[in-house]
């Protein structure tokens, strides 16, 4: 699992805070609000708002919250226009970054993206100087229940599924074309396999190895990043030894 995926398990098993829960609705709204405006308000027939939806689900998010989401999204009610943004960066060891925000204040959002590169070892770079670097996929965590590797990966690969990426713990992260995420979901539920999350991502198809000095620098613009208030996804390409990434998440 690449390093950054393996961070944000980490993080989210750990107890959340109510202004972190808070931060986290926002982020799943404007996501279904984006995703609704794009391709329309069924789920069935679009990936990415049925993605966005099951998480925030998974949030424990009332569905009227839900609800009210699509509805702006598609326009039957009145809310907030956001405008999607990627910025592009460099950190500390050399890491990309490729970050995803949704923001109704492109200037504010810039300025306050660049100062956290700035300020903590990095640079904003130019459109394209590292999303190159970054392939769209479909990324779904699922429990093992027991399951050996092989048995699991069967599963996986018969539900449609491109890869089974394995760590310690109990889950596994499955790997999916992005227009394959919504059916191999529903084929691995039909087998009995429990889903925690499926969402669509984007994978580094290169990463860059940190020692425990690189690694803190490189996690603390990372998650400075993730906490931005128009921020909905970072992407990153550094790649951490289980042994220091559990050194750094105590």
């Amino acid at each position: 699992m690449s390093g950054h995926s393996k961070w944000a398990t980490i993080k989210r098993k750990k107890a959340a805070t109510d202004s972190a829960r808070g931060a986290a609705f926002s982020r799943l709204i404007r996501e279904i609000t984006i995703a609704a405006r794009a391709g329309g308000g069924n789920p069935d027939a679009n990936v990415r708002l049925r993605s966005a939806i099951d998480a925030a689900k998974a949030a424990n998010m009332p569905g009227a919250n839900i609800e009210r989401a699509v509805q702006r999204g598609t326009g039957e009610v009145e809310g907030a226009t956001y405008e999607e943004i990627t910025y592009e960066g460099y950190g500390p060891g050399g890491v990309a970054f490729l970050v995803e925000a949704a923001t109704d204040n492109r200037n504010r959002t810039a300025n306050e993206i660049r100062n956290l590169f700035s300020k903590n070892g990095g640079n904003l770079g130019e459109s394209g100087s590292v999303g190159w670097m970054f392939e769209p996929r479909g990324m779904i965590e699922v429990e093992r229940g027991g399951r050996d590797d092989d048995a699991l990966l069967e599963a996986a690969v018969e539900a449609g599924a491109d890869d089974v990426e394995f760590a310690a713990g109990e889950t596994a992260m499955v790997t999916t074309a992005p227009g394959a995420l919504d059916a191999v979901r529903k084929a691995l539920v039909a087998a009995g396999i429990s889903v925690v999350s499926a969402t669509l991502t984007r994978v580094a198809t290169t990463t860059v190895e940190l020692d425990e000095k690189a690694a803190a620098s490189a996690l603390r613009l990372f998650d400075l990043i993730e906490n931005q208030d128009d921020v909905q996804k970072v992407h990153a390409n550094f790649q951490i030894a289980d042994e220091v990434m559990q050194k750094l998440a105590t």
